[in-house]
């Protein structure tokens, strides 16, 4: 049986005094498309942090393809770097460099291509993320917020990871560029083949994309599975956020033969 792609256990995060997680268990396994909710405070943006080792956990042990992320030499450790990327929740994307720096950056950190195949490498993450080549000159300043964010998921694929980290892909957009970034999202997981793991608040987001859902709440996954499973916790939360009339409306508007 294969590894989970993310597989997180006994997680505990405290921020001075205060306990974010306790005895945390998450595992995702390949080919999902896992959206995790909770409050506002609850720790979802530090879950993903720690997830692709840029936070480490007070407590617990984060493996990511069956390897520790702070296991094995330096090459294993780079090597697994390179399959998972992420998208910010605002794009994070370096103002000093061009579009094309931008997303050329991680090909020349790794050292995995020359700069013939930099180039051509670029096109094809813009060309995937429906992007003109002639907006690879321009600055991060000069683009909208919806270039923004397929700018800085060119750049999360550029390394043609395997696992997909995104922190609110959908926040600031209007409905039209949200709808379609969405759509973006859920054909390259489809054409990819990509484990994908999103936090998201937007309902419409997680109604179009999920495949699975997990709770963060009283400072662990309260629960993991479809969300038809999930609207029938007895919990507040699951109560206020999907079982309101929003939650009612998105989930409805993105039901098999709703469109």
């Amino acid at each position: 049986m294969n590894a989970p792609v993310v597989d997180m256990r006994g997680i505990g995060t405290c921020f001075g005094r205060r306990w974010v997680h306790r005895d945390l268990n998450l595992q995702v396994t390949a080919g999902e498309m896992l959206a995790l909710v909770g409050g506002s405070g609850s720790g979802k943006t530090t879950l993903l942090r720690q997830m692709v080792g840029l936070l480490t956990p007070t407590q617990g042990q984060v493996r990511l393809f069956g390897q520790s992320l702070t296991g094995g030499n330096r090459i294993e450790r780079r090597l697994l770097r390179q399959r998972f990327g992420m998208l910010f929740q605002h794009g994070a994307l370096f103002s000093a460099f061009s579009v094309f720096d931008n997303i050329a950056f991680p090909l020349r950190e790794a050292g995995v291509a020359s700069p013939e195949e930099i180039r051509d490498l670029v096109a094809l993450k813009l060309a995937m993320v429906e992007i003109d080549l002639a907006d690879a000159r321009h600055m991060p300043a000069e683009l909208s917020g919806g270039m923004v964010k397929r700018v800085a998921l060119a750049r999360a694929l550029a390394l043609e990871p395997e696992l997909l980290i995104l922190d609110e892909p959908t926040a600031g957009l209007d409905p039209d560029r949200s709808e379609g970034f969405v759509t973006l999202v859920r054909d390259l997981h489809r054409q990819l083949g990509l484990t994908v793991v999103l936090v998201t608040h937007d309902l419409d987001t997680l109604a179009a994309l999920a495949t699975q859902v997990a709770v963060l709440a009283d400072q662990r996954i309260l629960a993991h599975g479809p969300v038809e499973a999930i609207m029938a916790l007895d919990h507040p939360f699951v109560e206020h956020f999907f079982r309101g009339e929003r939650g009612q409306r998105a989930l409805a508007a993105n039901a098999p033969g709703a469109q």
